[in-house]
């Protein structure tokens, strides 16, 4: 198991929140199994790590005694299952455990409203994903509308609608930190608005959509910022808002990227069942362009778990349903970054996770060469997706053996990064850095700025760190 999947454990964070270790922690575990007539149990530190590692989980009579420790009723173990149940330990297992109503939605925004993301413990195991995933599935529609409070109108969720284009199209240029700011400001309003003021059903429908969407747009910024518990919640509390506005596009839109998140973060399998969910509810969108993109997601989780052939099914699927897309100005606003380009990189990202460079190569140079430049990449609109891109063809070509050509496109990566905010770019240039630093005797590497760690100013180190980068002519610092 990875270090980020063993982190993603509820009970690794419950020993790091108690401020103890696992022997200590198992310790008091076996005292209540023997108090409560279960007989002795070993208490070894190894026990936890297995348990952590998921190699085995504990016995039913370990959990109960664990439970009674926590003060956890029994019948939490049947319903959440292991170690959903340990969730309810841990701050914010409200969240997880709220109804799945539109009253269940409206505090679920008041949470994730609440204060700004301290801790790294990224709070959705499998199990409560499968849970989330379920009750979405199974949700009822908001239904009757509160009469009280000040009357709106369609004008309200059409200003909402447009506010949060707008913020969707400002990430892509301006960086996920400030645009995380925004989503959270909006998220308040929309909250705000639901709980005060009166409106009919299809009204209070479209404000639930754009609650689901600030709350999507929160996550993905958040994630993108390194906020990666925070992006957790948003995502949960968007699929919330999702079932209440019963909108299957930001339904699946939002499993689209919080899927990104479990399959960067060493949770593939999760990232697939996050896919497929939505691909369950692709027909309803209408929407072959989305539909393609979710196939696309769908190959990149599979790749990044190793299955050459479902990733290969996928990105198969992925180019036949975009065949059957109609003019980008004529479909969903939320997929106006997704053209035949899009899908080329996205599949060549998973040939490179799948071990396979010379065919990741093809694709990142096919994303280029569509046939019209309405279907080719543009890079030049979204300079942080094509600095990610760039790092990752010049890895292919670094793969192939062809040093030079990875070392250009390196460069042109770092130019095409700017000063975009993004943890995740940043993360992924340093990563390439670090890789041809290990070509350091070859001449065309050994002159590549950055490869040495450059004294900056003070006044540099305020710039953000694809500026100072830029100033120093090295290569940009991992944000914060």
């Amino acid at each position: 198991m990875t270090t980020d999947a063993a982190e993603r454990h509820p009970l690794a964070y419950l020993l790091a929140l108690r401020g103890t270790n696992a022997q200590a922690y198992l310790l008091r575990v076996a005292e209540q199994h023997q108090r409560m007539g279960y007989g002795q149990m070993a208490y070894r530190k190894e026990k936890a790590s297995r348990w952590i590692a998921g190699v085995y989980a504990p016995s039913y009579h370990t959990q109960l005694a664990m439970a009674a420790l926590e003060g956890i009723p029994p019948e939490a173990i049947h319903a959440h299952g292991w170690p959903g149940w340990l969730l309810l330990a841990l701050p914010d297992h409200t969240l997880f455990t709220l109804p799945w109503t539109t009253t269940g939605a409206v505090q679920a925004l008041e949470i994730t409203g609440g204060p700004v993301d301290r801790r790294k413990f990224l709070i959705t195991t499998s199990v409560t994903l499968g849970t989330t995933v379920g009750q979405w599935s199974a949700a009822a529609p908001a239904g009757a509308a509160p009469t009280a409070g000040s009357r709106i109108g369609d004008d309200v969720p059409d200003h909402f609608e447009r506010r949060l284009d707008s913020l969707r199209r400002l990430d892509d240029t301006v960086g996920s930190g400030d645009v995380y700011d925004a989503a959270r400001t909006e998220l308040r309003m929309i909250r705000a608005t639901l709980k005060n003021a009166s409106f009919g059903e299809g009204v209070e429908r479209r404000l639930f959509a754009a609650a689901a969407e600030a709350s999507r747009s929160a996550g993905w910024t958040a994630y993108d910022s390194g906020k990666a518990a925070a992006a957790e919640r948003h995502y949960s509390t968007a699929l919330r808002a999702a079932a209440s506005a019963d909108d299957p596009v930001v339904g699946a839109n939002t499993l689209a990227f919080w899927a990104i998140q479990h399959y960067s973060t060493g949770d593939p399998r999760g990232a697939v069942d996050l896919v497929e969910a939505a691909l369950s509810q692709a027909p309803r969108t209408g929407s072959a362009r989305l539909t393609s993109m979710l196939h696309a997601r769908a190959c990149r989780a599979h790749a990044h778990a190793g299955d050459t052939r479902a990733a290969d099914r996928s990105a198969n699927a992925a180019l036949d349903a975009y065949e059957h897309a109609g003019p980008i100005e004529d479909d969903l606003p939320c997929v106006y970054w997704y053209n035949l380009g899009e899908a080329h990189q996205l599949i060549g990202s998973s040939a490179l996770n799948l071990g396979n460079p010379k065919r990741a190569v093809v694709h990142f140079l096919e994303a280029s060469a569509a046939h019209t430049s309405q279907e080719a990449y543009n890079g030049d609109a979204f300079p942080r997706g094509h600095s990610i891109y760039l790092a990752r063809l010049a890895e292919a070509h670094l793969s192939l053996g062809d040093v030079d050509a990875a070392v250009a496109t390196a460069h042109d990566a770092v130019d095409r990064m700017g000063g975009v905010t993004s943890a995740r770019g940043t993360s992924t240039l340093e990563d390439l850095r670090k890789k041809l630093a290990r070509r350091r005797g070859i001449p065309a590497v050994a002159g590549l700025p950055g490869l040495h760690r450059h004294r900056m100013s003070t006044r540099q180190h305020r710039l953000p760190g694809a500026v100072a980068a830029a100033v120093t002519g090295g290569w940009p610092e991992r944000l914060p």
